[in-house]
Parts: C-alpha cells; structure tokens; sequence
C-alpha cells in the first residue's frame, strides 16, 4: 500500500508524544520501583493501543493489511517476551537497584526502536532490488528456529555475553565502582566518567538491536509493506518495559515459549521461502493467507503458554509434596 509522507509523520510523532508522556509520568520525581498495578494499566494501554491502530488500519487501507499489522505485532510482541529473558539477566549481572529499571529499559528501548527503524529501511530497499533474499531470509529464520530449540536445550538461553560495542565502552571509557543516582555521567576531580546506568543502557539497546536480526525477517514473511513492519515493532517495544515488571517472576515459568516462537520462526521461514518460489511462478508452491498465519501465531503463543503455566503449577505441587514428606 502507498502511504503518503503526513501518515508517516503523524504515526512516528504520535508515538514519540506518547512516549514523551510515558517518561513524564513514570520518571518525574524521585525514583521509586515500578508497581505491578502500575505497570499492568500501562500495558493494557499500550496493548489498546495497537488494536486502535490496527482497526484504523482496517477502515481506511483493508481487512487484509490489518491483517498482516496484527501477526507482525503478535510475532513481535511474542519475540519481545523472549527478549525479556535476557534483559532480566542484564539487569541481575549489572545489579540495577529496581527503582532505576524502569528508566534503563525505556532508554534502551528507545535506541533500540531508532536502530530497528534504519535496519527495516535498509531491509525494505535491499528486498526491493535482490528477490532472492526471501530465500536467504527464510533459510537463516528455519536456521534460527533450530537453534533456539538446541539453546534452550543446552540451557544457554540464560547465559548473557557481551557484545562488541559494550566491550569497546567499558575500555575506552573510564567507569565508577557503583551507581550514582541515576545518571549516566559523573565529574570526579575534574575526570569526566560513565557509570554503570550508561553501560546497562548500552547493554539493553545493543542487545535489542541484535535480537531484531530475528524479528525484522520473521515479519517480512508475514509482510512486504516497511509501514507495517515498522508500526508492527514500534508498537510491541513500546509496552516492553512495563510487561518486564507485571511478569515479574513469571517469566522465569514460561519454560515452554522458546519451543513456541521457535515453531512460529520456523514456520513462517518456510512461509517465506513458499512465497517466493510462488511469485517465481513454481507451480506446486502454495501461497499461505496472512489469516492462517496469524491463526498458527496465536494458537501457538496459547498452548505454549498455557502448557508452561500447567507444568509451572505441577512442579511446584511436586515440590510442596516432596517438603512435607
């Protein structure tokens, strides 16, 4: 679909308004740890949101680019809880007092959301030009999929490594012992330094934009059009940060989710690939409808789901059993 240059405007500085908004009403003041009712009004928001906009979608460009908005943002948003994994270990390895959380992960999902909107632009222009990157989209996302499973075998999914340029800032930059408040900078003896708010900052948002080498093709399977795609992400990031605080400790029981989005990865590669031997006129190469996709999405996202919480509940009843025996 072509939309024009004011649609594109009004999106992106409606979401920055938001998120200006967001941070005026959790961060003024002093700091204080983030509730769960809080969060929970705040995630709720932001999930009305995204159906307000996918039903605008609906009204002015068709039932089918509604469609394709809602299993990117559902494939996105699924990936983002996965995502959160990680940022809890970052948060326990840089030990980041609670009432300051809140305000590294909106950070960081701000550069992360910067980063992601160049990344699908680039995407968007590299798929016009060079076809037969459906190809390669398809096999890396079959190939991440695989990979996810083994990880989470392995139990490797919880282990954090530091990346190129958070290694390159704790040399080139000289670092405080602790936190100093919430700042990112501090003046001692007239030496400008970083302290570790900066650093957990740069750990979340590098780490996000990695994470994006997976979502950015898994939903330009499910969608061509980089307007989609990127509302798609700008929508699941935005409410990252308060469902990181109302699952709390959940996530820690959601053991079956990498087995789901590895299941969603996979299938929509092989999607990926289907449709571009499609439109290279293979006879025998079905087309799938974003309808199936989003039915397989968010079937999967509910069994597995569902399927973690019943073990969640059935080893915790084993373990109370074991204690009073």
């Amino acid at each position: 679909m072509t939309v024009p240059v004011w649609a594109w405007i009004a999106v992106i500085g409606g979401l920055l308004l938001v998120l200006a908004v967001d941070l005026w009403i959790v961060d003024r003041g002093e700091a204080r740890e983030f509730s769960m009712k809080q969060a929970g009004y705040w995630v709720t928001f932001y999930v009305a949101l995204a159906v307000i906009f996918g039903g605008l979608l609906w009204a002015v460009f068709g039932a089918a680019k509604a469609g394709e908005f809602f299993a990117g943002y559902i494939t996105e948003y699924s990936l983002s809880v996965d995502n959160l994994f990680i940022f809890f270990i970052i948060m326990s390895r840089f030990a980041v007092p609670r009432a300051y959380q809140h305000k590294v992960l909106l950070v960081g999902i701000v550069l992360a959301l910067v980063m992601r909107g160049v990344f699908i632009a680039l995407g968007a222009a590299a798929l016009q030009r060079f076809s037969w990157l459906f190809y390669v989209f398809g096999a890396f996302l079959v190939y991440t999929a695989i990979n996810l499973v083994r990880q989470h075998l392995k139990g490797e999914e919880d282990e954090f490594n530091e990346n190129i340029v958070l290694r390159w800032v704790r040399k080139a930059f000289p670092t405080t012992d602790g936190y100093v408040g919430s700042k990112v900078t501090v003046k001692i003896d007239g030496k400008r330094f970083v302290t570790p708010m900066l650093i957990v900052m740069i750990a979340i948002g590098t780490t996000d934009l990695l994470f994006a080498l997976d979502s950015i093709p898994a939903i330009f399977g499910l969608t061509k059009d980089p307007f989609v795609v990127f509302t798609a992400n700008a929508f699941a990031l935005m409410g990252l940060r308060q469902l990181y605080f109302l699952l709390g400790g959940l996530l820690q029981r959601l053991v079956y989710i990498s087995y789901g989005l590895a299941f969603i990865l996979g299938f929509i590669g092989v999607k990926l690939i289907l449709e571009a031997l499609h439109a290279s006129e293979v006879s025998w190469a079905p087309e799938i409808p974003i309808w199936v996709s989003l039915t397989v999405i968010g079937v999967t996202m509910v069994v597995t789901t569902a399927a973690s919480l019943i073990k969640a509940r059935l080893d915790m009843r084993k373990g109370e059993e074991s204690r009073a025996s």
